[in-house]
């Protein structure tokens, strides 16, 4: 009997090597592109990424990538193609042979046909042009980072056991591109130069997919301000004996609500956010950096400029977090003085109703004893016409005969009412 496989086993397995890392001689460039949907780019169509790469296939009459396929690599003309598709973005990287006479000139970027980058289903998040060069002396290497990037943002480092030195100054040049370049060592294999120029553009892209998460903060950290101002201004008022809190609590719902809705429009974005941060922070270990020069490693450069940027979004992120623990601190506090407020309203209201009772009940007794006046009048008169040849014949005055009627008259009547309201009470 053969043991059966689970369903994914395979497809599992393969994604661990679905992704290979290119492998480069030195010298060579890269084109770097990553594209985004401006808004809700997780719930994308990807079929429209497909078409996009499936355009630029057609150019070069290429063959397209298999249906479903999240990753594409091949040939395009003189160049090679790597596509990806990811979360919330994806990534084009070109890769050629040989260098242009000037270095990072803009032209590089030709590759991608103009009119195929203006259909694209997105927007740009950054670009890069990213050259390879073999080592040369320290000298030479010292002119070429000094005029190729800015003196007091640039980074140049050793990686990977002294395999190399890349630098880049995260700027935006004139061309619209980001910088970076890498002096491979001698004994720098292929494979090597591949995974360093793939590190470099993981850590641009992961970092600015990141750094979205601080434009949202900015934006909620002066709405939150104004949310926490009035929330304490709502609770500081709890105490005063107006009777508002009523009106109160409905204002705390309107908080709260609001809350919420920022929540939910920023959970996912603070959420990618840790992540990518994190992605960049493994990326840049996994480069072994060592100083060379006394010039910044990547490291520092993104402790000094990175890390703050993303301390402010765990900020403002932990201060949406309190602020919504408060509103339900408060809601809780609100709802016990309503339920003070209307047991105290019930307690006068029952106390009204015990009075009116008691008035009713005085009411009553004495619309009774009118009662059993009136019943009496009439039943001694009645009985006064019935009994009168009584009187007659015992010679008895018909005045003297009819006051000695009135009392046995008036207790059988009271007596009768008096049975009359035991029963229906017992009812």
């Amino acid at each position: 009997m053969t043991l059966q496989d689970h369903k994914l086993r395979y497809a599992l397995a393969n994604e661990l090597h679905a992704r290979p890392f290119p492998t480069l001689e030195a010298p060579c460039f890269a084109v770097y592109l990553a594209i985004k949907r401006p808004e809700d780019a997780a719930a994308r169509d990807r079929a429209a990424d497909v078409a996009h790469l499936v355009e630029l296939l057609d150019r070069y009459g290429t063959a397209h990538p298999k249906p479903g396929a999240n990753h594409y690599s091949g040939e395009i003309g003189k160049y090679r193609l790597k596509w990806e598709s990811h979360t919330e973005f994806v990534t084009y990287t070109i890769f050629g042979e040989g260098l242009g006479d000037k270095p990072f000139d803009p032209s590089m970027f030709d590759v991608f046909p103009e009119d195929w980058l203006g259909r694209a289903p997105g927007v740009r998040v950054t670009s890069a042009l990213i050259r390879v060069e073999t080592m040369p002396d320290e000298r030479e290497l010292r002119e070429k980072v000094d005029k190729w990037f800015v003196p007091e943002s640039v980074a140049a480092t050793y990686v990977l056991d002294r395999a190399g030195i890349i630098a880049g100054d995260f700027r935006i040049d004139e061309g619209g591109h980001l910088r970076f370049a890498f002096f491979a060592g001698p004994e720098c294999s292929a494979r090597r130069i591949g995974r360093v120029v793939q590190r470099i553009c993981e850590i641009e892209t992961y970092k600015q997919m990141s750094m979205l998460g601080l434009a949202r903060a900015r934006l909620l950290q002066g709405r939150l301000g104004a949310i926490g101002d009035r929330l304490s201004g709502l609770v500081a008022g709890m105490g005063a004996e107006d009777g508002a809190a009523e009106p109160r609590l409905q204002e705390l719902l309107q908080i709260s609500a609001e809350l919420e809705r920022l929540n939910a429009e920023s959970s996912f974005r603070f959420g990618a956010t840790a992540a990518y941060e994190a992605i960049v922070g493994q990326r840049v270990e996994v480069l072994r950096e060592e100083r060379w020069d006394g010039r910044q490693t990547f490291t520092e450069f993104m402790t000094r400029r990175y890390d703050p940027a993303m301390r402010t979004v765990k900020a403002v992120e932990r201060q949406l977090a309190d602020i919504a623990e408060r509103a339900i601190r408060a809601g809780d506090l609100l709802r016990t003085k309503v339920d003070v407020e209307r047991s105290a309203q019930n307690q006068k209201l029952l106390e009204s109703m015990d009075r009116r009772a008691d008035l009713q009940l005085r009411l009553q007794e004495t619309v009774e004893g009118l009662s059993v006046v009136a019943i009496s009048y009439y039943a001694v008169s009645l009985l006064g016409y019935l009994t009168a040849p009584v009187a007659a014949a015992l010679h008895v005055d018909k005045v003297l005969w009819t006051a000695g009627l009135v009392v046995p008259v008036v207790l059988v009547v009271w007596l009768s009412g008096r049975a009359v309201r035991k029963q229906l009470m017992h009812k």
